[in-house]
């Protein structure tokens, strides 16, 4: 009679497990980083009816101890007393016929925050930039001022630290008379987010170019030195673009063609 007892818990036992484990399951992993926000979570019920689809939420590999079993639920990172800008790796364990949906994956994603401590340009052409309240890895764009816009000039990654960063860029588009720059970042939220100018004067000639501003071209534009330039069409569309001191013309089509060289702007005839 006691072995039939023993017998009949082993096999209740391995039925409550059958039951309360998922056989299969799937794991959705986000990854980025903690800007004070937190997650939320639309949670179906199990295809079989029973239960809800999440079991498990994991934050840097610590189970949560959020609710998780509703229809939506919070996965409360400040529970776990990040500071701003650290790394967030988050894996949501769900059962395999079903699948959690996450609400505002985004709030992971680097942000532009950074503050210019210092920037300036040395006498060599060199941008020394300082930052902090970086809470995420994205790339610096370096802008110019020329031709009464401001032109992409260059770009470097930022280092993502909320501590002090130190940079120094090369800068190659430096042209005659007084030069401005600045650096931006784009974040997801698409608004760019702007750096101080810094100013330098360059004792360097005016470039010029042959044939000259409203001849005609038919093989090649050449330069007095080594410049950014961009040639746009008569319908405004920009056509060529880059660094050199001679720019091969062969390819274009037959008319009147706008350039920007140096600090100067010109017509040319093809």
């Amino acid at each position: 009679m006691k072995e039939v007892v023993l017998r009949n818990s082993v096999v209740l036992l391995a039925l409550v497990a059958f039951f309360a484990a998922p056989t299969t399951a799937g794991t959705i992993l986000l990854e980025g980083n903690y800007h004070g926000k937190n997650l939320y979570v639309q949670n179906p019920f199990a295809s079989e009816g029973v239960g809800f689809c999440t079991f498990e939420v994991k934050v840097n590999g610590q189970v949560t101890t959020d609710e998780i079993n509703s229809s939506a639920f919070e996965i409360d990172l400040s529970f776990f007393q990040l500071e701003l800008g650290s790394a967030v790796e988050i894996r949501i364990s769900h059962k395999d016929d079903c699948k959690p949906k996450v609400v505002n994956p985004e709030v992971l994603k680097p942000m532009s925050t950074f503050e210019v401590a210092s920037l300036g340009i040395s006498k060599e052409g060199v941008m020394e930039l300082t930052t902090t309240n970086e809470t995420g890895k994205l790339a610096y764009v370096i802008e110019q001022f020329r031709w009464n816009k401001w032109v992409e000039v260059g770009e470097f990654e930022g280092k993502g630290s909320p501590e002090k960063n130190d940079y120094e860029i090369q800068l190659t588009t430096v042209h005659s008379g007084q030069n401005r720059f600045r650096v931006k970042q784009k974040d997801h939220r698409s608004k760019p987010r702007y750096s101080f100018e810094a100013k330098i004067n360059s004792p360097l000639p005016d470039v010029t170019f042959q044939p000259g501003d409203g001849k005609k071209v038919t093989d090649a534009i050449n330069f007095s030195d080594a410049t950014l330039y961009e040639i746009y069409n008569a319908y405004g569309n920009i056509v060529a673009k880059g660094v050199a001191k001679r720019v091969d013309v062969t390819g274009l089509e037959k008319g009147v063609y706008y350039l920007n060289y140096g600090t100067a702007t010109a017509t040319f005839k093809k």
